[in-house]
């Protein structure tokens, strides 16, 4: 038998640990599974309007 693992099993055999990054709902349902989770309040720049996101590249070059 092989004894070499999948990497994706690898991973998931330790403690599982997650940076979630906007919806805050999916890092509350973690935590009642017991998971650690460190939330990221992030939206895209300018509310994700493209020509606002263009302004500011701009102002920053």
């Amino acid at each position: 038998m092989d004894d070499r693992k999948d990497p994706i099993q690898k991973l998931l055999d330790g403690p599982v640990s997650v940076v979630n990054i906007g919806l805050a709902q999916f890092a509350r349902t973690l935590e009642g599974e017991g998971v650690a989770v460190v939330q990221v309040d992030w939206s895209p720049p300018a509310g994700g309007d493209r020509r606002l996101i263009d302004l500011l590249d701009k102002l920053g070059a």
